[in-house]
């Protein structure tokens, strides 16, 4: 299955509560962070709420 590398770029201060845990649950909770996960749907949909502090890097076959 592809692979996704995801990178936060934007801090959860001052962020819902629920928008910190979905970037807690992508396994990012420092900016710089860099994370290499499953692409699936569920965590296309983690990505898609939080995607004003992450950055898709990279996705490998």
């Amino acid at each position: 299955m592809a692979k996704l590398v995801i990178k936060q770029t934007g801090s959860p201060i001052r962020r819902e509560d629920s928008q910190r845990a979905t970037l807690k649950g992508l396994g990012l909770n420092r900016l710089n962070r860099v994370r290499e996960l499953e692409d699936t749907p569920s965590v296309r949909g983690m990505i898609a709420k939080v995607a004003h502090m992450v950055t898709i890097v990279e996705e490998r076959a």
